[in-house]
């Protein structure tokens, strides 16, 4: 299933052996179907998104032909426009249940394919993907807004919802220096595509106001820092300002204030970003303290109420598995997961405040 020199860089002392790394790794390969669909869980729904971050943890593991079978999945069912829908029934391409087009869930395919051309060297992959990399992010970009924050889906009768989510915007950031690096590999040099990336990350950085206020969501607190767009000393002051009120020690990190649950997948998202820091130590912690969700088969309960000392929802996701693996994977210095996180060989676009 795995590749002999990479599953060692999914051991970390404290968070992972190497046994319970390959259990994970079997149960996000369990849940993944046999036309390359992986949903959250079998009988749940896919959404783009998720289904990208759960493919980049198999690459990180090794497993690159499970890894490309779920891009495969994505080329064969773009739909015209560009984008993907934003949930399918068991992964079912054929039975959406949410018909509207989110931004961030179209723009990420980018940043899977790049994980998986850096993890691979696969040209002739990268080749048979650019197709729907470029579609997707032009359908994308359709929706950016004057002050360069990106709109946050396209509805199922063709209207655009304007609105702008934080969280939402730092992803596409990502994807689109992601979609860059993708550009410059195949030298088809994308112009429009460095300026939109310039806006957004002064969008990002400058303009909180441009966006939705979503400040109770851990995720707007560290996506800008994940994401790339927010790094050095102000990634190290916005984190420290809301530490105490999302993280609990011992257990991990709330999704939502004051609600007191944490999850599996905001906690190694979180660690994440820490590692991208440089602060790998917490990072570590931070997936130490998560470990409280691990199940028996190796895959991760999504959350913990800790008020009630309840397991919620029962649901053990293929995306909170995938986003502990990457993290893991970061920290052991894969260097695939490295350069997508750590970006500091990706484009940054043409913005002269990019990155302070």
């Amino acid at each position: 299933m795995t590749s002999p020199g990479r599953t060692e860089r999914l051991v970390l002392p404290g968070v992972l052996t190497a046994e319970q790394a390959a259990r994970t790794v079997a149960g996000i390969v369990a849940a993944q179907r046999t036309d390359g669909a992986i949903p959250w869980f079998r009988g749940h729904h896919l959404d783009p998104w998720d289904h990208t971050e759960a493919a980049m943890a198999l690459d990180a593991a090794g497993a690159h032909e499970r890894a490309e079978a779920a891009y495969e999945w994505l080329r064969r069912h773009q739909n015209p426009d560009g984008s993907w829908y934003a949930a399918y029934a068991d992964g079912d391409a054929a039975a959406p249940t949410d018909r509207g087009r989110e931004t961030n869930f179209c723009a990420y395919v980018a940043v899977g394919v790049w994980h998986h051309f850096l993890s691979t060297g696969d040209e002739t992959f990268l080749d048979r993907m650019w197709p729907a990399v470029f579609a997707a992010i032009e359908f994308v970009l359709e929706l950016q807004q004057p002050g360069g924050e990106i709109g946050w889906k396209r509805e199922d009768d063709g209207s655009s919802v304007t609105d702008a989510l934080l969280t939402g915007s730092s992803s596409v950031y990502q994807a689109l220096r992601c979609a860059l690096a993708l550009a410059d590999q195949r030298e088809e040099p994308q112009p429009d595509w460095e300026l939109a990336l310039g806006r957004l990350g002064h969008a990002i950085r400058r303009h909180p106001e441009r966006f939705l206020d979503k400040a109770r969501y851990s995720m707007d607190w560290y996506y800008p820092v994940l994401g790339g767009a927010v790094r050095g000393a102000a990634a190290a002051a916005r984190i420290d300002a809301e530490w105490e009120r999302f993280v609990v020690p011992g257990l991990g990190v709330r999704c939502v204030l004051p609600n007191p649950w944490v999850t599996g997948g905001e906690s190694a998202e979180l660690a994440l970003t820490l590692w991208a820091m440089g602060e790998s130590d917490r990072a570590v912690q931070i997936l130490a303290w998560m470990q409280h969700l691990r199940a028996e088969d190796g895959m991760y309960w999504t959350g913990y109420v800790f008020d009630d000392d309840a397991i919620w929802p029962r649901e053990r996701t293929s995306w909170t598995a995938g986003s502990l693996l990457l993290a893991v994977a970061a920290l052991g210095g894969d260097e695939a997961t490295t350069s997508v996180f750590g970006g500091e060989r990706l484009p940054t676009g043409l913005d002269p405040d990019c990155c302070r």
